[in-house]
């Protein structure tokens, strides 16, 4: 059996809306991009979205489940009323006396609907007036006419619409199809003096873009919130933007928010803003990860944001060149062979080659700068004698960067019997040829201190 639901948009128009504003109503168009992400049948019908989730609903937990969330996140875009029906035309009708705050009886479905007032029911509004007259209150009145004498006074529109609601004629409709771009507008219903209260009229456009990009299969890296002023002030702007950018591709409307939620603590606005729109940059198709499938039943459900989440979240709260993290370079020269950029909008760069890096052991603490060592009979000292365990590990390179920048240096392991092991090289500019340090002295090298193993 279809299970379709009905939703009452933001704006109710009247009951009797002509094609154009069936087809083009501002109001519920954003509400009906939003449900494509559950079924591809949804169809605008006057100041209503109804589709149709029968083949949906266990991809979606069950009809329970979904009605719960469908009735959640709809009342977040505005929508003023919900129902559910076996057929569009019932819930369409059904929503409508939710919306006039109409209470109907419990039971069978035929019998709620039989209690529904005339003016609910698409095609028997304009003859509300007339069946009145012959004391039909109800669409259960009107059913209990003779059908012979209703067609003949009415025609047979009032019969098809009967029809239609219980399921007796099969309902047609023209699909809602999504736009290429997605680019959405809302008027606040005041004036928003702080950035912090865009975030409402700002969850409302995310919803919707989120449910866009469900129903296209993508997700996005990069959207622009932009807001617009209600006055003209000479040398200020009438309108404002702010970019929020994602390292990863997402979906999620609660990832998205909490960036934005960041970003707006921070942005000081010039006036009172009585206008938002949110449009989508960077689309890409969404492939998320084959194994998720199969490991769904043994892998127990993610609790909090993940890493790259939680440092976007705190570049956007700190700003982005607070947040670093390392990545290698190409380069033997230890103050090189790293550098920080900024965590948030970072992605993962290609592996270097086995031979980019220098081999042989690497600290686990390097010094800002290298210290100097006293020589003592040839021998390093820090805090007593040093005694070399392994090297030497060679790094000669960085001449083309200049003097100042080149590197002669021999590296190695040594141990200090207050110290434990550290990692120390010898200058090797005016040093003479590698032989054997602790017979040739090294008075000629000098001795530095450079990093402290774990």
């Amino acid at each position: 059996m279809p299970y379709w639901f009905a939703l009452i948009g933001p704006s109710t128009s009247s009951t009797e809306a002509s094609p154009a504003e069936r087809s083009h109503a501002d109001e519920v168009t954003p509400l009906g991009w939003w449900a494509l992400q559950f079924t591809p049948r949804v169809a605008l019908w006057e100041e209503c979205v109804l589709f149709e989730v029968q083949a949906s609903l266990r991809l979606f937990g069950g009809a329970q489940a979904l009605r719960e969330r469908v009735v959640r996140e709809a009342a977040e875009l505005g929508c003023q009323a919900a129902a559910v029906a076996p057929t569009a035309w019932g819930a369409l009708a059904v929503a409508r006396c939710h919306a006039r705050g109409l209470r109907l009886p419990q039971g069978r479905w035929t019998l709620r609907l039989d209690a529904v007032p005339l003016e609910c029911l698409p095609g028997l509004a304009r003859h509300q007036p007339v069946l009145a007259r012959l004391g039909c209150r109800t669409l259960g009145d009107v059913r209990r006419l003779p059908r012979g004498g209703v067609a003949r006074r009415f025609g047979t529109q009032v019969l098809q619409a009967l029809d239609r609601a219980y399921g007796l004629q099969p309902e047609r409709f023209e699909w809602l199809q999504l736009p290429e771009v997605f680019a959405a507008r809302l008027e606040l219903p005041g004036r928003v003096e702080d950035a912090t209260g865009l975030l409402f009229g700002a969850r409302r456009l995310v919803l919707q873009l989120c449910g866009w990009l469900a129903a296209r299969q993508a997700g996005v890296r990069e959207v622009v919130l932009q807001w617009r002023h209600d006055f003209h002030r000479p040398g200020v702007d009438d309108a404002g933007e702010l970019c929020i950018r994602t390292a990863e591709l997402t979906r999620e409307p609660g990832h998205l928010l909490r960036l934005m939620s960041e970003r707006l603590a921070r942005t000081p606005l010039a006036g009172p803003v009585g206008e938002l729109r949110l449009r989508a940059e960077t689309v890409e198709p969404w492939s998320p990860d084959n194994r998720a499938l199969a490991l769904e039943a043994e892998r127990p459900p993610a609790e909090g944001e993940s890493l790259v989440q939680l440092l976007e979240r705190l570049s956007a709260r700190l700003g982005a060149e607070q947040v670093l993290r390392p990545v290698l370079r190409s380069d033997h020269r230890l103050p090189q062979c790293e550098r920080w950029v900024p965590a948030a909008g970072w992605t993962t760069p290609a592996p270097l080659p086995d031979d980019a890096l220098p081999a042989g052991p690497r600290p686990t603490w390097w010094l800002p700068q290298p210290l100097p060592l006293a020589t003592r009979q040839g021998r390093p000292h820090h805090h007593g004698p040093l005694r070399l365990l392994s090297g030497p590990h060679r790094v000669e390179t960085g001449w083309w960067d200049g003097e100042a920048a080149s590197v002669a240096r021999d590296y190695f392991v040594a141990h200090g019997e207050q110290v434990g092991l550290l990692w120390v090289y010898r200058e090797r500019r005016d040093a003479v040829p590698a032989r054997d340090l602790e017979s040739t002295g090294g008075e000629r090298g000098g001795w530095f201190l450079q990093g402290v193993f774990g």
